[in-house]
């Protein structure tokens, strides 16, 4: 019971962060979410709550969201057959698996955007980003990484990265959902757990938006999302070792 009310405690917190910053809802919440129901139903239960707390930022913030359209496209295009892909890793591998490749996922992210040199991306980045992000959302849940490092080489302002990573993480959330549906993966979450996690997500999402409002006038945005891809790998690795 314990290790319920502190995934409740992620769910909360990573809404904030998503709130906030545009990324960090499963990256904070998967690792704690999965100790504590098991890789299927996490997995379906965090689509729901992602789907939750993305609608949230596009429909009830009383501004325009201004996501880019084409790159939106092809990355929620090319991420559909990763998340096929991603069903075959959710079956095959156990917990303890999944979270370790979680974590390394996460800290390959991070050297690759330390090291990424100038003059744009390529046009493989795109492809590739959609595809390692549909495969993550079905076996891990977590989405954001590959599509941060692809956007923050756009050079984007922050608005723009935020509406961008939510418009996709509505796509990838409906495109997991289905792939697990086509493949006969029960997913489903206890709708008692849903009903009580709903009003905390929501939660969240309020209680980021004024820091996201404060970060996107400064130079600290980028600088936030690598602290929070950093959290993430310290509450991955502290799960995988208990």
């Amino acid at each position: 019971m314990a290790l319920v009310f502190a995934a409740a405690g992620a769910v909360a917190v990573g809404a904030a962060l998503q709130s906030a910053t545009g990324i960090g809802f499963s990256l904070v919440a998967a690792p704690l979410v999965f100790a504590a129901v098991g890789p299927p139903e996490a997995v379906g239960l965090l689509i729901v709550l992602g789907l939750e707390v993305n609608l949230l930022t596009l429909l009830t913030e009383r501004r325009r969201p201004r996501p880019l359209g084409r790159e939106s496209v092809v990355l929620l295009a090319w991420s559909v057959p990763g998340a096929l892909a991603g069903v075959v890793v959710l079956r095959a591998l156990d917990p303890v698996a999944l979270q370790i490749a979680l974590t390394v996922g996460v800290l390959a992210t991070l050297a690759a955007r330390r090291f990424a040199g100038g003059g744009g991306t390529p046009r493989w980045a795109a492809p590739a980003a959609g595809f390692a992000s549909g495969t993550l959302t079905t076996s891990t849940s977590v989405t954001g990484p590959a599509l941060l490092v692809y956007l923050l080489g756009r050079g984007l302002e922050p608005g723009r990265v935020r509406d961008t990573l939510t418009v996709c993480f509505v796509g990838l959330g409906v495109i997991s959902a289905a792939a697990l549906w086509a493949t006969g993966t029960d997913a489903a979450p206890d709708a008692e757990l849903v009903a009580w996690l709903v009003p905390l997500v929501a939660a969240g999402h309020v209680a980021g938006r004024p820091v996201f409002r404060r970060l996107a006038g400064g130079e600290r945005y980028e600088a936030v999302l690598t602290g929070v891809l950093l959290v993430s790998v310290a509450i991955g690795l502290a799960t995988t070792i208990a």
